[in-house]
């Protein structure tokens, strides 16, 4: 059980840090303007990203959050991130910038497996 959580937090809070915390602090540069343009995507998109990354974010690290609302930013984080390395792979060919967002989606699901793995432990 102790390694389980050790696995979930350290996870959980790449997750917080990559998809939440970096993104809040970095949305409005013209590095990150110029990646959504790049891709396709209008301004406005990036900015309603952005705000339901940072909630998404804080759902998973707030441990008082219900389990249905973490399973719908684990869902949303789930499709930010294949769409991600999609629009890369499209826009750009198979590249690292098309891999990076599934290195980050295999840590959401080491996060997740433990998550529920966790949960199991205390429900018996």
């Amino acid at each position: 059980m102790k390694t389980s959580k050790m696995i979930f937090w350290t996870a959980t809070i790449i997750i917080f840090l990559m998809e939440g915390v970096l993104p809040a602090f970095t949305s409005q540069t013209d590095i990150a303007r110029e990646g959504i343009r790049h891709l396709g995507y209008p301004a406005y998109f990036g900015n309603a990203l952005v705000i339901f990354k940072v909630i998404g974010a804080l759902v998973l690290v707030v441990p008082a959050a219900s389990q249905r609302i973490k399973e719908f930013a684990y869902a949303g984080f789930a499709y930010t991130l294949t769409f991600a390395a999609i629009s890369h792979t499209v826009v750009d060919g198979f590249g690292f910038q098309a891999v990076l967002p599934l290195i980050f989606l295999g840590i959401l699901g080491l996060s997740y497996f433990h998550y529920h793995k966790l949960k199991k432990v205390v429900a018996n």
